[in-house]
């Protein structure tokens, strides 16, 4: 039984709407800009090229330049944020949480397909720049999801109390884990390559979104990768008039309610509230409701008028956070962005905001289903071989 590839429709874990999106099915059409093939890329660029705010590159490149201030940085990497600065560089971009030691194995997938897509662009439009971005979900608040990883059947947890961006979270109380962690792994060369990568990442970094970039860029730096974190009041600043607007006519509500009504017979990923914003500090992530001319923070005895809360956006963006709806109009703004990379889940969800995007006139990416891949042991292919049975067959449904 050799190395085979299945496509995603004939997988079995894909949901009815991302086989007909994989499909290009033509009522969905509406809901993206361009099907991810390498000849649409051109149309992208041009598209992005025309759309795209380049003064946002200044920002950028310095906000980039400081993050990567104190870690050691590859050459390769190094010339990427740089070439941000000029018009003819365009970003591949995936995200995810800040899992725990990479949490699970599509957080290397997602990243390697973003990389390799950046290398089949260039080739095939070798007058553009293309870099591969990881956007660390820095302002994500559940911290449940991330806190612990699986190694040998064992699973490793953090406990600890956490409340607001899990990006600003310390880490202390990690080297307790590692300890648990390094009993497990023994004493082989490998086992001491990960025990220093995970010494290295959260024991020798304050917050966990700096020991997130550490070991990202340990892994992928000699790639190229540029890793980003967006919590940030300079990278904020360009966002103001689109959060301000979210507001005060809650935009995005509007629009990606109409086009749920569309995908009405698949399973909505996600729903929009009323304003798809945070308000964060240190230790809060809470959302912020309009109720009699109010803006009040979920869950809290703080409240804003209209005039307020607007004077706090103009002075203080980075205490504005976007969800799930306005994260990903907030990366298009802020990058010069052609693709988003990610799991059947992710790119369900962005193909209920095609139509937002059109709103606030920022042009929408081209969405690209991550690689997915299945390890298989000596013993396990043996025993399907045996059987006669092909990767195929195993992954087809089986009658009751």
């Amino acid at each position: 039984m050799p190395t085979d590839c299945i496509s995603y429709q004939n997988s079995g874990y894909f949901s009815l709407l991302m086989n007909d999106y994989l499909d290009q099915k033509n009522d969905l059409q509406s809901l993206y800009n361009r099907f991810p093939t390498i000849e649409n890329f051109e149309g992208q660029i041009l598209e992005k090229q025309a759309n795209y705010d380049n003064s946002n590159r200044v920002s950028l490149v310095s906000v980039l330049q400081k993050q990567y201030a104190a870690i050691e940085t590859s050459h390769l990497t190094q010339q990427n944020i740089e070439a941000l600065k000029v018009t003819n560089t365009f970003t591949v971009t995936t995200g995810h949480q800040l899992n725990l030691f990479t949490g699970p194995l599509y957080f290397l997938y997602k990243i390697i397909s973003t990389i390799n897509l950046t290398k089949e662009l260039k080739a095939k439009y070798p007058a553009y720049n293309f870099v591969p971005i990881y956007w660390m979900a820095t302002e994500d608040h559940d911290f449940e999801e991330i806190n612990y990883f699986n190694f040998k059947g064992r699973k490793f947890r953090w406990n600890k109390e956490s409340t607001g961006p899990v990006g600003r979270l310390s880490t202390e109380g990690l080297s307790e884990v590692f300890e648990l962690y390094a009993q497990e792994l023994g004493s082989s060369t490998n086992a001491e390559t990960l025990k220093n990568q995970f010494k290295d990442a959260y024991l020798k970094h304050d917050n966990l979104a700096d020991a997130t970039r550490h070991l990202a860029n340990s892994l992928f730096g000699t790639y190229g990768l540029v890793i980003l974190d967006a919590d940030n009041a300079d990278l904020k600043r360009p966002f103001i008039p689109f959060a301000k607007e979210e507001l005060l006519q809650q935009t995005s509500h509007k629009a990606v309610l109409e086009t749920t009504e569309k995908l009405k017979k698949y399973n909505i990923q996600v729903n929009p509230r009323e304003i798809n914003l945070f308000y964060i500090e240190d230790k809060m992530r809470e959302r912020i409701i309009l109720e009699e001319g109010k803006y009040k923070i979920n869950n809290t005895k703080i409240e804003f008028s209209e005039e307020e809360i607007l004077a706090l956006l103009e002075s203080n963006p980075e205490m504005f956070s976007p969800n799930v709806i306005m994260r990903p109009l907030y990366q298009e703004v802020i990058l010069p962005n052609l693709s988003y990379i990610g799991g059947g889940g992710e790119i369900a969800y962005w193909l209920e905001l095609k139509s937002f995007f059109d709103t606030v006139k920022v042009t929408f990416p081209m969405l690209l289903v991550r690689n997915s891949v299945l390890l298989a042991t000596e013993k396990q292919i043996k025993k399907a071989d045996k059987l006669e049975l092909t990767w195929s067959d195993l992954f087809s449904k089986q009658a009751d």
